[in-house]
């Protein structure tokens, strides 16, 4: 059985119990950096083997992982933090099971778009999730302009480097409509700020950016 497993995408204690027996009990467990996961396991007292699978072994790993649960193996599936197979290499490795026809289930948990959604205060009864916004500016102002006309909320994920810019742009095709960003989620720090987007920006712009921020539109 390969197992697709939620973790806490801050807060350790959010992971679930289930997803702690699951850990514990397979064969293996399947993560993008193991050095990262090792301070989840460390910290709930897990001692499952671990092996890397990430962007760039994901075909040579993915056959790798598929043998060993045509083996008879139980594996667990892990990302960073979150939910596996959303903006991760998770995804290939789901795929190649579905087309070898083996057995698999999912263990709910965190994904921080979700929890940006609810915290913005925005509609959530129709929302497009669009990832990752485009590096370059004109592709990424030529993105927001496509998605404009969708009619519902829209959520986008963002990094520290490129949240100012994001903002820059965003202001400029939906001028000074409240959004919300949310940056550090469950995490000490947590913040959710909602104004126009340049409001924010130069609330950032106070200091270095840091951490992961979800944009809600």
């Amino acid at each position: 059985m390969l197992y697709i497993v939620a973790t806490p995408i801050g807060n350790l204690k959010d992971l679930t119990l289930r997803a702690a027996e699951v850990l514990k009990s397979v064969d293996l467990i399947a993560c993008e950096d193991t050095r990262h996961t090792k301070i989840l396991l460390t910290h709930y007292g897990i001692t499952t083997p671990t092996t890397s699978f990430f962007q760039h072994n994901r075909f040579t790993k993915g056959e790798y992982l598929v043998d060993l649960l045509k083996a008879g193996k139980n594996i667990a599936l892990v990302s960073d933090a979150g939910t596996p197979g959303i903006l991760d290499p998770g995804y290939n490795l789901i795929n190649l099971a579905i087309k070898n026809n083996l057995e698999m289930t999912f263990i709910p948990g965190a994904a921080a778009f979700v929890n940006a959604l609810v915290l913005s205060g925005k509609p959530a009864h129709e929302f497009y999730f669009a990832g990752f916004l485009p590096n370059r500016a004109g592709a990424r102002r030529n993105h927001l302009e496509k998605l404009k006309n969708l009619g519902c909320t829209l959520v986008f994920y963002e990094s520290c480097h490129r949240i100012l810019a994001s903002l820059q742009d965003i202001n400029t095709v939906y001028g000074d409509k409240e959004i919300a960003v949310a940056r550090e989620l469950t995490k000490k720090f947590e913040e959710i700020l909602r104004a126009s987007p340049e409001i924010i920006r130069q609330k950032l712009a106070k200091s270095k950016p840091r951490g992961e921020f979800v944009i809600v539109i």
